[in-house]
């Protein structure tokens, strides 16, 4: 019942904050028209017509031929902020600071989804959650044992694999938006960063750096909600009530597939990305601290031993 409860509760908060994101961050997009500049085109309208017209499309040509090129600083950068880890351990590789970073390529997504699928850590967080699943006796279809851990292990795998490659990749390259979660930063309230952490996973940045709906996250997840149902046990006997005096035994059954089901796992990956977005967002300010109270403590400390 507790469960239940829960996914009724995850969906309730990703449906709000889905409205909310989708129906007010336009409204703030469109307070920044881009700006038009008729003086110019009037003041060279004198000039002598046959050299103007091939001097204005020289650099029109000049531009789109090679949009996603990168200097090697920028490569080094994006190179650095994909080995991020947080307190060296957690994989923290699709956060950038940078708010006009160059676009990701097809191949540099799929690089990023190929990264943070197989690094040893998340492997091991799944196993992880293949064991706490084991002990709940979550999926009795899956039974126990080395067999049933395996089965567990493996249904974790498959979750995480498909969510990052149709969230991360798949998706992302299709409809042309960047999967990396791009870090507003200090200067601004708590709850506008709060706000902020948790709005990324329903508005994006897409590759021409403009702010979209985030479909690449929302259809990944529903995606991927829609392929564990080939893979989770169906409608399977788990025990059977035995007969008294009064009354029959009852087959007890447990199906772990279906849309309602689907809609769940669906929306708790959406509140777990919302609470990864908000995670995003702060914890360099966090390090920070634990970096400042770290260096204050060791002046006190060398001060009592001379």
């Amino acid at each position: 019942m507790g469960e239940y409860l829960l996914i009724k509760f995850a969906v309730l908060v990703v449906c709000c904050f889905a409205l909310v994101s989708l129906f007010l961050l336009p409204c703030a997009a469109q307070q920044t028209p881009p700006p038009s500049t008729p003086t110019p085109s009037t003041t060279s309208t004198p000039s002598t017509a046959a050299p103007s017209t091939p001097a204005a499309s020289t650099p029109q040509t000049q531009t789109p031929t090679n949009p996603r090129a990168k200097t090697e600083e920028e490569k080094e950068i994006e190179k650095k902020e994909q080995s991020q880890r947080v307190l060296g351990v957690l994989p923290q590789f699709a956060v950038t600071s940078r708010q006009n970073a160059p676009p990701l390529t097809s191949r540099e997504k799929f690089h990023l989804f190929a990264k943070e699928s197989i690094d040893p850590v998340t492997l091991g967080i799944i196993g992880l959650q293949a064991g706490l699943s084991q002990a709940e006796d979550e999926f009795p279809a899956y039974g126990q044992g080395a067999v049933g851990y395996g089965k567990r292990y493996g249904a974790s795998l498959a979750d995480s694999v498909s969510s990052g490659f149709f969230s991360n990749y798949f998706y992302p390259t299709l409809l042309k938006q960047d999967p990396r979660y791009f870090r507003l930063g200090e200067g601004h309230s708590v709850a506008h960063r709060l706000f902020f952490g948790a709005r990324q996973e329903f508005w994006c940045h897409d590759d021409k750096g403009k702010h979209v709906v985030n479909w690449s996250s929302i259809l990944g997840s529903f995606t991927s909600g829609a392929v564990s149902n080939i893979y989770y046990p169906g409608r399977t006997l788990i025990s059977v009530t035995p007969a008294t005096a009064t009354s029959p035994a009852i087959p007890n059954y447990e199906d772990d597939r279906g849309v309602t089901l689907t809609l769940s796992r669906s929306a708790i990956a959406l509140a777990y990305g919302m609470a990864g977005g908000v995670f995003d967002e702060f914890w360099p300010d966090i390090h920070a601290m634990l970096h400042r109270h770290k260096k204050t403590s060791t002046p006190a400390d060398t001060g009592t031993n001379p």
